[in-house]
């Protein structure tokens, strides 16, 4: 999203990748194209392969061809995502003698999906990126927490100065939130799955795996609502050893389980619904979410209450099927509070999670 809103706002962008990516169902993969093409926002991106194959190589990410990948960009600005990479020391190299690059680098870690154990906590955090981190620092003008707890994950785990660490929230696509308002994908959606307009539609999506099976306890919840009206459409990859259970709680009339779409889809879903629940960890669609005017329910992670901007969620304490119920149901028994959460959602959203204005603040 940042090269796409970058580029319209009038500069000359290139993006320098490794190979990873992800496949038509949303898993990790590696591309065997490597070398330089355009986007689908005719942006120039080249890829660079791994210095080898090994699983460690990948882990510490040695690629192949980052200084010259850099020097021919020759680039004013440069944005790193993530600076937990050991070809830091080539992008550095390039940086030496060329002091007037204005250098950002990001950071997704936090203790939900990285330093879960001994040795990550220990050594690769603590350590290894830490060094890497502060040997970019130097040439470093801002470092972005993309939630408020990789803010405190910058600082405190990497032991970087607090004035250069700054929250740079994650969003939504400006474009796709105007055509999802505009398409009738409203009236689409809930007339593909047999929902009529007056029906309470409840969606969430994302991984269903061993670490949030909490979209179970939502499914479960929802069947338990006696209201007839109530429904919810759940998307996203389940992995084999939930499959079972995911059948199970669907049953293709009040909860329907539709599968793996696409990210740009998910605006459409979204955008049919009366009321999001996210009730497992953080992911980016709770910006995505917010920036589309919806309100919702959402698990009570630390450090990701930026979300909420007066009134538009609602946080779930624990992993309950009786509290999300119950949370459903009071939303339903008082529409004036699903309405105010509403009206926030709306008014609020796209102030601060427009992918267009975040673009801007990443480069100020």
């Amino acid at each position: 999203m940042l090269p796409k809103y970058h580029k319209k706002l009038g500069y000359d962008v290139e993006v320098i990748a490794s190979t990873r990516s992800f496949d038509e169902q949303g898993k990790p993969c590696y591309l065997d194209n490597v070398g330089t093409y355009q986007n689908e926002y005719d942006i120039k991106v080249t890829r660079l392969p791994y210095k080898s194959n090994g699983k460690i190589w990948k882990r510490l990410k040695r690629y192949i061809g980052v200084f010259d990948a850099v020097s021919k960009a020759d680039p004013d600005i440069l944005f790193i995502h993530g600076g937990q990479f050991l070809d830091i020391d080539q992008v550095i190299k390039y940086l030496k003698n060329h002091k007037d690059v204005t250098v950002f680098v990001d950071n997704h870690a936090d203790f939900s999906n990285s330093a879960t154990n001994w040795f990550s906590k220990n050594i690769l955090h603590k350590i290894v990126w830490k060094h890497t981190e502060h040997k970019i620092e130097p040439y470093t003008k801002k470092f972005y927490g993309v939630l408020p707890v990789r803010v405190d994950f910058l600082k405190d785990i990497y032991g970087l100065p607090a004035d250069k660490c700054e929250l740079l929230v994650m969003g939504a696509d400006d474009e796709l939130v105007e055509r999802a308002k505009t398409s009738g994908a409203r009236e689409r959606i809930r007339k593909q799955y047999g929902i009529s307009d007056s029906d309470f539609l409840i969606v969430t999506g994302g991984k269903i795996d061993q670490w949030k099976t909490q979209t179970l306890l939502l499914m479960q919840a929802v069947q338990n609502i006696s209201n007839p009206s109530v429904r919810l459409i759940v998307f996203g990859s389940v992995t084999d050893e939930l499959k079972e259970q995911v059948k199970n709680l669907s049953d293709s009339v009040k909860v329907q389980y539709i599968g793996w779409i696409s990210s740009e889809d998910t605006y459409d879903y979204f955008e049919a619904s009366d009321l999001v629940v996210f009730p497992g960890r953080h992911s980016v669609m709770w910006e995505q979410v917010t920036g589309q005017g919806k309100p919702m329910i959402v698990k009570d992670w630390p450090g990701t209450h930026h979300v909420d901007l007066g009134g538009n969620v609602l946080f779930l304490s624990k992993d309950s099927v009786g509290e999300i119920q119950e949370k459903i149901e009071s939303l339903l028994s008082e529409s004036s509070k699903l309405k105010e959460m509403t009206k926030i959602a709306q008014e609020k959203g796209m102030q601060i999670f427009s992918y267009a204005d975040i673009s801007k603040r990443a480069i100020e």
